[in-house]
């Protein structure tokens, strides 16, 4: 199989970085993309150590600029890109009285219209090479809700119809277009702010939801991440892939 380029979004750490060690790992060249290029070089770094390829970049997924320059640079260093996990987004908690514009706003802006700029900047690769994999990371609030994320569930939501429609519209280009909708895992920001007290939930709390009787990793992610990325997936689109141990099921 031709060695592929890959880029995840949000990989300085969680669930990002879970997946961009796992495609490093299946020798996929990776770009490990998030606000920061310095914390980038962790994950970076772990690839490298394991035998793999990777270049840290950095860019606001919403901002289009950015966004091509980076991918730019990954393509000078690694070649096309043809596979794309579109992790990268933001959450809080916020009861829905006290939401403010701005507030909702942010929230698409990052989560919604980034994931359109990433995906719609990498296409042109994926339409040439005839082949392409892009992965969206949605969450589990988009299929079960979440009371006080009410501007986080709904742009979640708008990920998985983008998926859907997406898988339509590219599908004769070889392209395969799903999308993952995490439960609660454990080695996230959001997970952390969860037991903090932003999400007035306790680890007991969380678990008792679960009927697999435990919270995810983010490993647990990575591992659909990449057969989704593989061609062992070549027939399914359109999808939402669930890993969340059972707490939604459809």
């Amino acid at each position: 199989m031709t060695q592929r380029t890959a880029l995840v979004t949000g990989a300085a750490a969680g669930i990002g970085r879970a997946c961009a060690e796992r495609l490093a790992r299946e020798g996929k060249r990776v770009g490990v993309l998030d606000l920061d290029k310095a914390r980038c070089e962790d994950t970076v770094n772990a690839i490298l150590a394991e035998g793999g390829e990777a270049i840290a970049l950095a860019a606001d997924i919403s901002d289009r600029a950015q966004v091509g320059a980076a991918l730019d640079e990954l393509r000078a260093a690694f070649g096309p890109i043809t596979i794309v996990v579109n992790n990268a987004g933001i959450a809080n908690f916020i009861a829905f009285e006290d939401l403010t514009d701005d507030d909702w706003d942010i929230m698409f802006k990052i989560n919604c219209r980034g994931m359109f700029v990433v995906t719609q900047l990498v296409l042109p690769d994926m339409k040439a090479a005839q082949w392409g994999r892009i992965i969206n990371i949605s969450s589990s609030s988009a299929q079960a809700g979440s009371p006080r994320q009410v501007h986080y569930s709904a742009s979640k939501g708008a990920v998985v119809s983008m998926t859907r429609s997406l898988s339509q519209a590219v599908g004769q280009y070889g392209i395969t277009v799903n999308n993952i909708p995490p439960g609660s895992v454990l080695d996230t920001i959001m997970s952390q702010q969860v037991l903090e007290g932003a999400g007035r939930y306790t680890l007991d709390q969380l678990t008792a939801m679960i009927p697999m009787g435990r919270t995810g990793v983010s490993s647990d992610i990575a591992n659909a991440c990449s057969w989704l990325a593989s061609e062992d997936s070549s027939y399914v689109t359109g999808q939402t892939i669930s890993v969340n141990g059972g707490r939604v099921v459809t």
